[in-house]
């Protein structure tokens, strides 16, 4: 798995060229690059024919759990990283209106679906996400305190608020709530609808 290039220029509205770098770099290419180091490590381990679980500690379960962390750690950013970069002159309206309408039908309006995910947003220690749940057929929001931490099975994210320190302790020291007004202010509508429109569908 190679890392994906930011899908926008290397300097954003607040968020500066040097945070992306550190962000997108450093730490999104590092779980990328941890994640095969597990993988090989799973394979080799159940090649030898050693691989002896243990619920309390064994090098399987130690593993495994560093898996789901990078594997995570990969997805998320990408996630969070596909949907910054938007033209702040296109109306939301304009580019997503199905998930404006479904933001508007969940939360009362547009505005108050955004105020609510700011303030899930403020409670949460590392991830924010809007997202499709297929067994509600609705969209939900989840908070995670980690990158394997929160997240909730037959859930599609759609929108992906990374919150750790990292994203933003350069450019707005500790006000978070700043960093996330600056999130909006990059915020891409179009692919979050196109995001949207496709697991709106999925239902298991």
């Amino acid at each position: 798995m190679d890392a994906k290039p930011l899908p926008f220029p290397t300097e954003l509205e607040g968020i500066s060229a040097k945070t992306l770098a550190i962000h997108h770099d450093k730490l999104y290419a590092g779980y990328i690059a941890k994640l095969a180091e597990v993988t090989d490590k799973l394979v080799a381990l159940q090649k030898s024919g050693s691989a002896a679980g243990n619920a309390t500690y064994s090098e399987l379960r130690a593993l495994k759990d560093a898996e789901t962390f990078a594997v995570n750690g990969v997805y998320l950013h990408e996630w969070y990283f596909d949907v910054l970069g938007g033209d702040p002159s296109v109306s939301t309206g304009q580019a997503a209106p199905e998930l404006s309408k479904a933001l508007a039908e969940k939360w009362g309006s547009v505005a108050d679906g955004l105020k609510y995910f700011s303030e899930c947003a403020m409670a949460a220690r590392g991830w924010s996400v809007l997202c499709w749940d297929t067994k509600a057929g609705a969209l939900k929001h989840y908070n995670g305190d980690a990158h394997n931490q929160g997240g909730v099975w037959g859930c599609l994210p759609i929108i992906v608020l990374d919150v750790y320190e990292h994203a933003y302790f350069i450019d707005f020291g500790s006000d978070k709530k700043a960093y996330i007004e600056a999130f909006w202010k990059n915020f891409n509508w179009s692919v979050a609808e196109e995001m949207y429109l496709k697991a709106r569908d999925v239902l298991f």
